[in-house]
This record gives C-alpha cells, sequence and structure tokens, in this order.
C-alpha cells in the first residue's frame, strides 16, 4: 500500500510540465509513492492528463484568466503568490510527503520544502552540460568573462567548462534573452537558482551520459561534501499511458492524414517550440518565400499570431505541398516516414524526439539552453547542420548536408545509445538509486 506522496513542482511552461509528467509516470510505475503533480491554474486549465497513479492539482497563481503571462508574471507568481499555497498543502499532508520534487526553476518550492521541514530533490528538464554552464555562473564572474549582472565582458570570449566539452561563446549564456534589463533580471533569476539548490542532496537531470566528458562533469561535483549528487535519468521520453494529451496546446491531427498522402523521404517538419517567440515576423517571412520558392512539401508549426509575418496570399499559393498547424503532434510527425528532416529551434525535448525518431536536424536556435544544444547537435553528436539565415541557398545546403548517408548513421548509434536497453537500465537504475534513498 502507498502510503507517502512525492510533490512534484514544474517550471509552468510546457518543455518543463511534459519531462516532470513523465518522471512521475515513471515514479508511480515503481510503486512505492504516489505523485502529485502542481502547477499553476493558468497551466492546469489548459492541461489535466489522466496518467494511472499520478495525481495533478493546480496552485493559485493570481493571473488573470486567459492571460499569457510572460516570463517576469510567472517569476512573480511563483515567488510570491505560490509559496503559502504549497505551505499549507504540505501542512495538510503533515507526514505524508516523503519528498518536494523542484525543477530548478521553480527553485521557490525548495525554500518552501526546507521550511517546512520536508525533504527536497532538484529536477533539470535539459541537457547536463546547460546545468554545468549555469552552476559555473560564481566561475564565469571571478575570471572576469561575466559582470556581476551577467553581461559578457569580451563578447569574443570561448568558454571551455572542461577538457572533454566543446568549446562555447558568450552567445550560449541562457540568460541573454531580450534588451539589457530583462537580461539582468535573468541572470537574478539564474543566480538565485543556483543558490537555491546548493542545499540539494540530489539533482535528477533529463539526460544521459556521454561518455568520458560527462563522466568528468560528474566527477568535479563531487568533489565538494555540499554538492548535490547528480542522477542522470533520461532522456524521459516514453508512451505513457493517458486519457488527454500532455500537451498545453491543442494539436491539429489533421496533419497526420496529410503526411499519409506524401512521398516518403519528402516532408521538411518545422517547429520553433512554444517558449520566448518563434523568430520574428521579418524571420518568418523570409523563411516563408524561400519554401515557396523550394516548392519542397512541408508543416509548420507556427501560430496565429506569427502569421502576420507571413507574404500575402502565401497559405493559398503553397496549399499544394504545405501545411500551416497551430500546434502539431510532434511525436507522432516524427515518426512518420513521410517527414525527411525537422528544422527546429533545438529546444531540448525536440532534440531528443528528433532522436528517436531517427530524424536529422538542421538547427536554428533562438534563446535558453537551445545554442548550447545545438552546439552538441553540430559539433558533438554530428546530428545535424546549423542555419544562420533563412535564405535559399542555405535551406538547400543544409537539406543536402543531412540527406547525407553519414546524419543517418551517427543519428542511429545515438538512437541506439539513447533509446536501447542499455540506455534505459542506466536511467532507471539512477531513477531507482533516488527512490532507495528516500526510504532509508
Amino acid at each position: 500500500m502507498i502510503e507517502k506522496k512525492i510533490i512534484l513542482v514544474p517550471y509552468p511552461a510546457q518543455g518543463h510540465v511534459t519531462p516532470m509528467l513523465k518522471l512521475a509516470a515513471v515514479i508511480a510505475g515503481l510503486g512505492r509513492f504516489q505523485p502529485v503533480v502542481l502547477t499553476p491554474e493558468f497551466i492546469h486549465r489548459r492541461i489535466s492528463p489522466q496518467i494511472d497513479g499520478v495525481l495533478c492539482l493546480p496552485l493559485p497563481d493570481g493571473l488573470e484568466d486567459n492571460a499569457a503571462p510572460d516570463f517576469f508574471a510567472v517569476e512573480r507568481t511563483m515567488e510570491e503568490t505560490m509559496p503559502p499555497a504549497l505551505e499549507e498543502l504540505l501542512r495538510e499532508m503533515a507526514g505524508g510527503v516523503a519528498c518536494v520534487v523542484a525543477d530548478l526553476l521553480a527553485s521557490w518550492a525548495v525554500e518552501v520544502a526546507r521550511r517546512s521541514g520536508v525533504a527536497a530533490a532538484g529536477f533539470w528538464p535539459a541537457m547536463h552540460a546547460t546545468y554545468r554552464l549555469v552552476a559555473a555562473i560564481p566561475h564565469l564572474i571571478r575570471t572576469g568573462v561575466i559582470s556581476e549582472n551577467g553581461c559578457p565582458r569580451n563578447p569574443s570570449d570561448l568558454i571551455s567548462l572542461s577538457s572533454h566539452e566543446p568549446i562555447l561563446t558568450t552567445n550560449d549564456l541562457p540568460w541573454l534573452i531580450g534588451p539589457s534589463k530583462a537580461r539582468a533580471s535573468r541572470f537574478k533569476f539564474w543566480t538565485r537558482t543556483i543558490e537555491r539548490s546548493k542545499t540539494l542532496q540530489h539533482i535528477m537531470i533529463n539526460t544521459f551520459s556521454e561518455g568520458r566528458e560527462l563522466k568528468t562533469q560528474q566527477s568535479t561535483r563531487s568533489d565538494a561534501q555540499d554538492s548535490p549528487r547528480i542522477l542522470e535519468i533520461g532522456p524521459l521520453i516514453m508512451q505513457v499511458a493517458t486519457t488527454t494529451s500532455t500537451t498545453l496546446w491543442e494539436e491539429d491531427t489533421s496533419c497526420l492524414d496529410w503526411l499519409d498522402k506524401q512521398n516518403v523521404g519528402s516532408v521538411m517538419y518545422i517547429s520553433f517550440g512554444s517558449w520566448v517567440s518563434p523568430i520574428g515576423e521579418v524571420k518568418v517571412k523570409a523563411l516563408a518565400s524561400t519554401l515557396e520558392a523550394l516548392g519542397r512539401p512541408f508543416i509548420w508549426v507556427l501560430g496565429p499570431a506569427w502569421r502576420r509575418g507571413l507574404p500575402d496570399g502565401f497559405t493559398e499559393r503553397v496549399a499544394a505541398y504545405g501545411r500551416i498547424v497551430e500546434w502539431a503532434p510532434q511525436l507522432e510527425v516524427l515518426r512518420h516516414p513521410a517527414v525527411k528532416c525537422y528544422l527546429t529551434h533545438c529546444g531540448w525535448n525536440s532534440t531528443m524526439e528528433a532522436i528517436q525518431c531517427k530524424k536529422p536536424l538542421l538547427c536554428y536556435p533562438i534563446a535558453g539552453d537551445q545554442f548550447l544544444n545545438c552546439t552538441y547537435i553540430v559539433n558533438t553528436w554530428k546530428a545535424g547542420v546549423k542555419i544562420e539565415r533563412f535564405g535559399i541557398e542555405e535551406i538547400e545546403n543544409g537539406i543536402r548536408k543531412v540527406e547525407d548517408g553519414k546524419f543517418t548513421g551517427r543519428i542511429e548509434e545515438l538512437n541506439e545509445k539513447l533509446f536501447g536497453k542499455e540506455g534505459s537500465s542506466k536511467a532507471m537504475a539512477n531513477l531507482s538509486t533516488f527512490i532507495k534513498d528516500l526510504n532509508t
């Protein structure tokens, strides 16, 4: 009989909620604790999946109905409105909560757990290397690479976290989004996140071991006795039995019927995710003009607000070979044999889904961890190519390169490493270690 609960608190965005729900499903499958996933009301209203053994509850957020809150509105409600509600819930469940698992970007929940005398663990839904980069903030300040506000002191500086990782530029720093004031605020958010994470005993990371490079990262973390124990439990991509979708957006499944009518390996799938801004109206127009000139079959995920950038009459002119949808059932689209490649923003979930479905990537990172993910995709894993702009020649060259057999071979190898028996068994062993530690 399950007596205690594990409270899971994701950061309220699609790329964070989905992997947390998958983590909850795996925990439920182990049968020792009941997972309870807490999301703010504006998320809970849009997603209430029925996953066996998982309870999903809302937290008051104080946001206006039907509002699409920006980063800073979300930060305010996480720091001001949601903590009292979680404290009350923990009081009501006194003695019945084994642990609070907080997305590191929802680090407010770590503080609430500490005040409530409840054990806390961290969850990082992205790549281990991104965590390493953020955790290196104090070192980057001490060595003069960035200022106290997170601004690069010299834009041409290169960053090397270890001899086994790719060289990064200061443009890869995940808080460099928006104007200077916004960047400084985001940097403050990240520094607070890292400071709070120091108190954790475990951090579960939705990533996989990439040979010598990741072992070196782990050894550097374990040098300090007060450092969290890093547990790789990813990638958390699996089929979870649900009666409703785990996406925050309504999916247009009609594009699957359209794919059935296309030739094998003829379609380019295009999506720039749901976080921040897709690419901007000027670039939307440039990409649309290129797609029309190429005349190649495509599916493009593009919300109504961004369609203002489309040239007049574009949708009608490309109707014979192109589809534009507000949101797609991405995993099903990528699995489809008609899809040849994926033009992507390099979000971590999208990257893992592409590798799972063995589709090469045309990379156009926009913000956050996407630049670092792109560096690994292109330079380390050699599973895709980077696109700098949306001109005809560059898109054509990119497609030609990913159609090369060497990309197919590399993605096959990555797929086996990540989704084969060995990768899955390592992830489950690490998750079992965490559950075992809770029982001791």
